[in-house]
């Protein structure tokens, strides 16, 4: 007589915890650099490679400490300010498109749109921490705590592409190299990060899944009202300037506007050298945003270095999380970069790269852009170094500025809420950097 057990309901079924993709690359890079590394005769530099990276790692997670508590307490007045609020609603259309499974009044759905402002404005300082706020926020809503969400996934390819409108780390450098038109590659980066969101979009899409882990969507529904703890979000107090603050802060406000002024027209020249135009973009922005963020909270009445102190304090907590990513990451690429392996990849790829009119000499900062921003940097400043106006330079001065470090920023972002299985967010995020290398060499090559 046979036997038909019951079903198991739901609830009690065990799902399998599937590993991250990270696992099998990361121990490939160890791997495959010790083997290369030895028929090379490396092993020295493989070694010594192990533990500077690992004190850089930490090194880099301390350093990080101020740059998150700074913008996590801007960000703190903000967010009382009520300005995400309202830029939320602004792309509320699109966002709710993109993320149908955060509420749209949910502090996530507006920290990842200033995320993806700071980004676009190339302020990598500031989008860092708003990103890692971000990234808290979704957690909140998270059901299945370690597995990526469907809006983690998508949020962390978006940022591996790269949104970036003004690539001014590029142009500082070849304008400072001497580069005649240090500015040129403002719209063949427009144009290959445009391409390279694009895919990260459709990728991020195309592979989500209904995950057993993760609650339906229906049970995180737009329309639920969001419950926040008054403990962990009070309301804040607003209290707006009386006279004396805005005669004071406006006249500074004034003043400002008119050392503006005077730098333009009185001490400066009427058409500046490409190498000051850049750097003043550079060294300007960053104290702009920042005294402009601060001013919106005080006129709204925000007591503001409450709300900074305050806010910096989640910063310390998120450095100290993510120092044990850091250091898992960042030894295996200084195993790689110390290897030799990079340097054998190109060897083995130049003549098929060749063919398709990619510069064997740009294939380095193609391998190595995904995995280090310091070493693509360095990479791209050597190149631009030695011939500011070449094709080479150009070519990958477009890369710097359309392709992001995608191991570094998934081993941050989710290091920093504790997520283990990161779903299809790699092979999302590798597909964006991949076709914004392809996008820079098209582009580059009808534009050069």
């Amino acid at each position: 007589m046979d036997f038909n057990p019951p079903p198991v309901p739901q609830q009690f079924k065990v799902v399998k915890k599937q590993d991250s993709p990270l696992n099998g690359i990361w121990l490939f890079m160890i791997l495959a650099s010790t083997v290369v590394a030895a028929a090379r005769g490396t092993m020295p530099e493989l070694t010594e490679a192990v533990f500077e990276s690992a004190a850089n790692a930490v090194t880099l997670a301390i350093g990080l400490i101020g740059a998150l508590a700074l913008w996590l307490g801007i960000i703190r007045v903000v967010e009382a300010a009520g300005l995400m609020a309202v830029v939320a609603r602004l792309i509320r259309p699109v966002m709710l498109r993109l993320f149908p499974d955060v509420p749209p009044e949910h502090p996530a759905m507006s920290a990842m749109i200033m995320n993806m402002a700071a980004n676009a404005l190339g302020l990598g300082n500031a989008a860092t921490p708003i990103g890692l706020k971000a990234m808290t926020e979704l957690n909140k809503l998270n059901t299945a705590p370690g597995t990526a969400t469907n809006a983690m996934c998508l949020f962390l390819a978006i940022n591996t592409s790269s949104v970036t409108i003004l690539p001014i780390s590029a142009m500082t450098v070849r304008a400072a190299a001497g580069a005649a038109q240090p500015g040129a590659i403002i719209l063949p980066s427009i144009i290959a990060t445009i391409c390279s969101t694009t895919v990260a979009i459709a990728a991020a899409k195309l592979l989500s899944r209904p995950d057993p882990a993760l609650a339906p969507v229906e049970t995180l529904a737009i329309d639920q009202p969001v419950e926040e703890s008054p403990l962990e979000n009070p309301a804040p107090e607003l209290d707006p300037p009386g006279l004396w603050g805005k005669v004071i802060f406006g006249g500074l406000t004034v003043l400002f506007l008119g050392a503006i002024a005077y730098r333009l027209t009185v001490q400066g020249t009427p058409a500046l050298a490409a190498t000051d135009l850049m750097a003043g973009i550079s060294n300007w922005l960053l104290p702009m945003v920042i005294c402009s963020l601060l001013l919106l909270g005080y006129w709204r009445g925000v007591k503001v270095y409450e709300a900074v102190t305050e806010g910096a304090k989640e910063g310390f907590e998120i450095a100290v999380r993510i120092i044990p990513f850091l250091v898992a990451i960042f030894v295996a690429i200084g195993m790689v970069r110390a290897s030799g392996l990079l340097e054998g990849l190109t060897q083995v790829l130049s003549p098929i790269t060749e063919f398709v009119g990619m510069p064997a000499e740009a294939l380095p900062m193609a391998f190595i852009r995904p995995l280090s921003g310091g070493g693509a940097f360095g990479v791209m400043s050597e190149i631009v170094n030695n011939d500011p106006d070449g094709f080479l330079s150009y070519l990958v001065s477009t890369m710097q500025g359309s392709t992001e470090t995608t191991f570094y920023v998934m081993a941050v972002y989710f290091g920093s809420i504790g997520i283990m299985r990161t779903r299809h967010t790699l092979p999302a995020a590798l597909a964006a950097d991949l076709t914004g290398i392809i996008a820079s060499l098209v582009i580059c090559r009808l534009t050069f």
